[in-house]
């Protein structure tokens, strides 16, 4: 364990070069773990097309699985337990110091002094940052998180950004007996059909124009499908599932400003609007005030997520990963040596999600 690979990425539309980089010496609250399976984000393939900027060169991928190879005092759990070599993890998508303005309020993941595994610039002292390589340098401020022992690296994998995402996204409203709309049954969401179904929604209607995707939707609890088209078509079908009121929670997770504005108009009187899948420029949405405070709409931004939506996703995942199918969403696994081949496959293919395995 003298050195190890990572693939660099330097600009869009370019080939990841693997590169040999000798084992980092940790410090203090640190870890060195293993890269068992990184799984690619939509994020990770907006950056890899030009859609998404980062600071370059990096190692993306931060859906990151790991066994711990190397250990230091003070490194602790989530759960206030001392980590051991061996102990298979996942950790939150970034390092934060605990003590800032936003870390006090309960929101770490914009911590003035934030480290972002697969998002950093490759240094002298932090080179092995990201998912696309054989080890991973976590630093002190990270949430490391145990992984249950039944559930399987392939269905663990995304935890710690779809899973967790769509947590924070959830956790922060009332499902319970409620009708929520997920706009786009990608990898976030199916997730989203499952937990919403679990924590108890009366419906949960799903939006996507891929017939196959609304398919895949109905095994993980959607029980109205919607095929996102024309618009007043769409508004229709959704108000006809919910007796002409409209949904109580309307989550999009596209991108797409038009999936945005239909959400707005599909909430009833009261309800609210979560916005989650726009993490790239976009158009500019126009929202009249005077709609706000008339129909008393809420509409809430979701980006990334707390250790504590990370722990609340792996019991989710726990609990239901033998209910619902989340086994067959990782859909092929390529060698690091084959990293290009297998961003091609993800691109070309739009799977749900795509490994790649050191």
């Amino acid at each position: 364990m003298r050195s190890g690979r990572i693939a660099v990425f330097e600009k869009p539309s370019g080939l990841l070069r693997l590169e040999n980089h000798p084992i980092p010496k940790i410090s203090g609250g640190e870890l060195l773990a293993r890269i068992d399976l990184c799984t690619l984000c939509g994020s990770d393939l907006h950056t890899l097309q030009g859609r998404r900027s980062t600071p370059t060169p990096t190692v993306l991928g931060h859906e990151i699985l790991g066994t711990i190879v190397q250990t230091t005092a003070g490194a602790v759990g989530f759960d206030g337990r001392e980590l051991q070599v061996g102990d298979r993890i996942t950790w939150t998508v970034a390092a934060s110091c605990g003590d800032c303005f936003y870390c006090k309020r309960d929101l770490p993941q914009k911590c003035d002094s934030l480290l972002k595994y697969g998002h950093a610039p490759i240094t002298d002292t932090w080179t092995f940052n990201g998912g696309l390589g054989d080890y991973c340098h976590l630093k002190s401020g990270s949430s490391i998180h145990i992984i249950p022992d039944d559930i399987p690296d392939r269905v663990a994998c995304p935890v710690n950004c779809a899973t967790a995402t769509v947590a924070a996204a959830l956790r922060g409203s009332k499902i319970e007996g409620r009708s929520v709309l997920v706009q786009g049954a990608g990898m976030l969401g199916v997730t989203a059909c499952a937990m919403a179904n679990t924590m108890g929604a009366e419906r949960v209607l799903v939006s996507d124009k891929l017939p196959e995707r609304l398919d895949r939707a109905k095994a993980f609890g959607a029980t109205h499908l919607i095929e996102a088209g024309k618009k007043s078509d769409s508004l229709e079908n959704i108000r006809d599932a919910t007796n002409g009121y409209g949904v109580d929670i309307a989550l999009e997770l596209t991108g797409s400003v038009d999936a945005v504005e239909i959400g707005m108009e599909a909430i009833r009187m009261g309800g609210e609007a979560i916005w989650v899948g726009t993490v790239h420029p976009t158009d500019p949405v126009k929202i009249m005030p005077e709609t706000l405070v008339r129909r008393m709409l809420a509409v809430r931004g979701v980006h990334n997520y707390n250790p504590s939506d990370l722990d609340f996703a792996l019991r989710f995942l726990e609990e239901n990963h033998r209910r619902f199918p989340f086994s067959e969403l990782v859909e092929k696994t390529f060698a690091l040596s084959e990293v290009n081949e297998a961003i091609d496959y993800a691109v070309a293919s739009k799977a749900f999600r795509v490994a790649v395995k050191p």
